[in-house]
């Protein structure tokens, strides 16, 4: 910010917050393979209902996406 004198003077300090470690994002993300089964019933129950359009297949491929990650995490 600039006075009435020309001289700048700070308004306020901005405090980055800390990134967070990739690794503690996927722990924190990991279901166990029991609510995969769950949640990806109740997805295949949507895709049924949307069968044919863009939505059932994006649909499909992330509830793949997390039966395999689920799985993997299991074994």
């Amino acid at each position: 910010m600039v006075d009435s004198s020309g001289a700048s003077s700070r308004v306020a300090e901005i405090i980055p917050f800390r990134k967070r470690i990739r690794e503690h994002e996927e722990e924190d993300t990991a279901i166990d393979l029991l609510t995969a089964v769950e949640v990806a019933i109740r997805d295949l129950r949507d895709i049924a209902e949307q069968w044919g359009e863009e939505s059932s297949r994006t649909l499909a491929e992330e509830c793949r996406l997390m039966l395999e990650r689920a799985f993997a995490a299991a074994v």
